[in-house]
């Protein structure tokens, strides 16, 4: 595969992952009436139970080439980028609203790039150097402002108290999957004897057995009671979340981080935004308001300017 094509697929992977991963932020306000943990329990435990069924054909030679260390990252990788962020991000989405929990994680393109940045010793392969890219992450984070200018003085509103629980949900998120994006990336990339989708169903396995472990204090002590059409409404988002954001969303992304270098793959976790901003603009009837249309342009345009200062060097190692 050239190495255009290669940036070219992988930009794709991180677009389609993207849109599968907007879809996350409106499942915990159509959950409102569940808790964070509830929330968190019933995705992860939909995901376990669909990667189990979809590993079953090849789950006797995808397990023969699975040794105690594979075992270990998994469920560490599991416990960040999955258990431990989502109860951030619903925490984030339900006390303080969208915007404040995208104000926040919108910063993920910004935190994985300068986290996995290469440094001198890295290899040409390892992407573009952090300088060549200050230009393309300032346009991410002046879209980032944009989108939530008015998002603290909303949230005020609100009370200063969940103000301050959703901003520290956001935050905790913010930093999990920062390292599980690095991680899970440079993990990838040192083992071959699996591929992308596999990977992403073993993730889905490890996320599930540990889901286990919070479902009791999830349902047992999860408050009050609902009726059937909201257990229903339960069960149904958090399939539509775990089989979309979980399996097809992880298993683009992992195809995205094997194709890309990781200093351009952090930052396609924007398109995760602006789908987050389009369901939600659907979900409430409306347009996007003129700064918001600002926002979506500048984040664009700063993924498309980094993604043609990542090209300029692979082009000049292929020729």
């Amino acid at each position: 595969m050239t190495p255009s094509r290669k940036l070219l697929l992988g930009l794709l992977c991180g677009v389609i992952a993207g849109a599968f991963w907007g879809g996350v932020f409106l499942a915990p306000r159509l959950l409102a009436d569940f808790t964070p943990l509830q929330a968190t329990a019933g995705r992860y435990l939909a995901y376990g139970l669909a990667a189990t069924a979809l590993l079953i054909p090849s789950w006797k030679t995808v397990m023969a080439r699975m040794d105690g260390r594979d075992w270990r990252d998994l469920f560490l990788l599991s416990l960040l980028g999955n258990l431990i962020y989502y109860v951030g991000l619903a925490v984030a989405v339900q006390s303080a609203g969208v915007a404040l929990a995208s104000l926040v994680i919108g910063l993920l393109p910004v935190t994985i790039t300068l986290v996995g940045a290469p440094s001198r010793k890295d290899g040409p392969g390892e992407g573009t150097p952090i300088r060549r890219l200050i230009a393309p992450l300032a346009l991410i984070v002046a879209g980032g402002v944009c989108i939530n200018l008015d998002a603290f003085a909303a949230a005020g509103r609100a009370g200063a108290g969940r103000t301050l629980v959703g901003l520290a949900g956001a935050l905790l998120a913010l930093a999990v999957w920062t390292a599980y994006a690095v991680w899970n990336a440079r993990r990838l990339a040192a083992t071959p004897k699996f591929n992308s989708h596999e990977w992403s169903l073993l993730t889905g396995v490890a996320t599930g057995l540990l889901s286990l472990v919070i479902v009791v204090p999830a349902f047992a002590l999860g408050g009050k009671a609902h009726a059937a059409s909201a257990w229903g409404l339960f069960w149904g988002v958090s399939f539509a979340v775990a089989i979309g954001a979980s399996v097809i969303g992880n298993g683009l992304w992992n195809a995205a981080s094997r194709l890309l270098p990781l200093s351009l793959s952090g930052q396609l976790i924007v398109f995760e935004t602006v789908f987050a901003l389009a369901y939600g603009f659907l979900h409430e009837g409306r347009w996007p308001r003129p700064l918001e249309s600002v926002a979506i342009v500048l984040m664009l345009a700063g993924v498309l300017w980094s993604a043609r200062r990542h090209r300029a060097p692979t082009e000049a190692l292929a020729t």
